[in-house]
């Protein structure tokens, strides 16, 4: 049998692939459980691994939910386990990118804003169809998409279910870049080598920082920027010296 979420490395950048093209990549138990076992050991691989792409095999990021997993009468490893694993990818030290192309609804959606940058295809459709089937989020929809979004947009998108595109989702703050569909995969390399080639150092300082003052007062996020902040970084006098001599290193 088949991986259902497989991992590629190249460069300092781990891929995560969905890996239900047949099932357009819904999201079942087993499926989060790979992930979660490729989440976790990703967490301890910062000194090998600057960036997290998370993005789906075949036609699609993924359909969402797996509704027939639904119906069967999901049995989980403990409770809330989704929820806990798109946390655990969201919290990741390294950047991550969910790279979307074609369906990314509802659970796939929750799961696509766990990513620090969510890339887009053209051809991208974003849903929140919670509403039609009478159901209430649990993965994280009402945090993370009004935070994204604004509130008044996340509530339109809440209550009508309507799909949005890519270049839409990008306008709404939804998506932060949208390519053109035939452009995805070699964009999405362009952004992972722009990425990389920074300090992975400060990737990691900075993501904490912005994760820990999300919130507060302003004058309570600068003390807590200057007073919990890493400072500088082990790479720091080689970048400037490559810097100075044309040859900037990178990692």
């Amino acid at each position: 049998m088949s991986a259902l979420v497989l991992r590629q490395d190249r460069d300092g950048a781990a891929t995560l692939t969905l890996n239900r093209p047949d099932k357009l990549n819904a999201l079942n138990v087993e499926v989060f459980r790979e992930l979660d076992a490729h989440v976790r050991r990703l967490a301890s691989e910062t000194e090998t691994v600057g960036l997290v792409i998370l993005r789906g095999a075949g036609r699609c990021f993924s359909a969402g939910h797996d509704l027939g997993d639904i119906a069967a009468g999901e049995k989980l490893p403990e409770p809330f386990y989704q929820s806990k694993v798109i946390e655990r990818l969201a919290d990741l030290p390294q950047p991550v990118i969910t790279a979307v192309h074609g369906h990314c609804y509802t659970g796939a959606l929750e799961l696509a804003l766990a990513g620090d940058i969510v890339f887009a295809a053209e051809g991208a459709k974003f849903a929140d169809t919670h509403a039609k089937w009478a159901l209430t989020p649990v993965w994280g929809m009402s945090q993370r998409l009004p935070r994204r979004v604004g509130t008044y947009k996340a509530r339109e998108m809440m209550f009508t279910a309507r799909t949005i595109g890519g270049h839409e989702a990008e306008r709404i703050g939804l998506a932060n870049i949208c390519v053109a569909d035939d452009a995805f995969d070699a964009e999405l390399d362009r952004l992972a080598a722009d990425i990389l080639a920074n300090s992975w150092f400060s990737h990691r300082a900075n993501k904490r920082l912005v994760r820990e003052t999300d919130g507060l007062p302003l004058e309570a996020g600068l003390a807590h920027e200057i007073f919990r902040g890493e400072g500088r970084g082990p790479d720091m006098e080689a970048r400037i010296a490559g810097f100075q001599n044309k040859t900037v290193k990178q990692g």
